[in-house]
């Protein structure tokens, strides 16, 4: 019998979460043939990364998923065999109710924030708290052995081979987008919260005797690139040049739209959760964006994933890429950094597609929740 899930998600960083749960509901069931309902509280969010999506439609069906809107007064619904609280939401109390009162019992799993601490290891998969009979287990995806892995589709890094090695589908999925790519010039995607150390970065990339061109789709970084430029109003297909550097305002794209665009570029700048992982699997340098939080708790959080990233590198190389995270998360002047970073291109390229190939080398995060399924069983 085909094993229903239930998947809730709560938008809380406009794209982030939704993109991940939306990813994971795709993937149960067009590789393991799940019947998957995705419980979203914020359809206007998603209809960015799923255009097709109407948000005035409780329910529908988009790509294989059950797509349901999570409403304030939640209506009388069966629980499902597997249910997962994405990101630690809170179910609704009526739903818990429908868990307890099943004939048989279902998994219950609080999905986590990636992380590349240490104590995950130790955390997952260990139960959590119960309510009622049914006990709730942590899973966290992760980027070493003992953890869920990470999101990534079957033949990902095939399609992502092919179209890197195929320069005529590059020029077209660009053109596209109204991108005209300049020869020689870098390619950079930027895809970023607001940053105070944006300016000093992009007056680098002015001076700089190689030539930058950067992508920047629709979102809370525009702000920061119309105080640069000194302009109001950016829209997309806004396109400015100063000195070495062009920069470009794309629309903002379908996730595997999004896949192309970062395949596309020598260089990614991402943010939050879902597009970090999409930017490790397009084998480029990149430099993470991380969500902050109070107390400085994500800078734990990103000190622990450059230790763990930057093993292997020259000192010169390690140097040059942490030191240029630090002070994007820090919003310091990058200029000096990114000099750094351009002198040890070359190393830092192969060690992106080394740590690229080591990721993939382990289950990915839905084939792991489903042998955890299994395995409760």
């Amino acid at each position: 019998m085909t094993v229903r899930w239930d998947i809730f998600c709560t938008v809380v960083d406009n794209f982030g979460d939704i993109g991940v749960t939306w990813r994971l509901a795709r993937q149960l069931v067009a590789e393991h043939q799940c019947a998957v309902r995705l419980w979203v509280d914020d359809l206007r969010a998603f209809e960015r990364l799923c255009p097709q999506i109407d948000i005035t439609l409780c329910e529908q069906w988009q790509q294989g998923v059950q797509v349901c809107h999570w409403p304030e007064s939640w209506p009388s619904t069966e629980a499902a065999d597997v249910v997962i609280a994405a990101f630690a939401c809170q179910l609704p109390s009526a739903y818990m109710d429908a868990m307890a009162e099943r004939q048989t019992t279902p998994l219950w799993m609080n999905l986590d924030y990636l992380s590349a601490e240490d104590w995950v290891i130790g955390c997952h998969g260990l139960p959590s708290v119960k309510y009622k009979h049914v006990q709730k287990y942590f899973f966290f995806p992760g980027f070493r052995e003992g953890t869920g892995g990470l999101l990534r589709e079957a033949g990902l890094l095939e399609r992502r081979r092919q179209f890197q090695q195929d320069a005529q589908a590059q020029r077209i999925f660009l053109e596209a987008l109204g991108v005209q790519r300049t020869p020689g010039a870098r390619l950079i995607s930027l895809f970023a919260y607001e940053n105070a150390g944006l300016a000093s970065w992009f007056d680098a990339m002015v001076a700089d005797p190689h030539a930058s061109h950067v992508l920047i789709p629709e979102g809370r970084v525009l702000g920061d690139v119309q105080r640069w430029l000194g302009i109001d109003g950016l829209k997309a297909g806004a396109v400015h040049q100063r000195g070495a550097l062009t920069v470009q305002v794309l629309p903002f794209v379908r996730q595997d739209q999004y896949d192309q665009l970062l395949w596309c570029c020598d260089f990614n700048a991402v943010r939050g959760e879902d597009s970090f992982v999409r930017a490790q699997w397009a084998g480029r340098p990149l430099l993470w964006h991380i969500y902050q939080q109070e107390e400085d708790v994500h800078l734990e959080k990103l000190e622990a994933f450059l230790r763990l990233y930057t093993h292997g590198l020259s000192e010169p190389a390690q140097k040059a890429i942490s030191g240029l995270w630090r002070s994007w998360n820090a919003g310091q002047d990058m200029a000096e950094h990114w000099k750094m970073v351009d002198q040890q291109q070359q190393e830092l390229l192969e060690h992106a597609q080394a740590w690229c190939l080591e990721q993939a080398s382990r289950p990915d995060l839905a084939a792991a929740l489903v042998k955890f399924y299994v395995n409760w069983l």
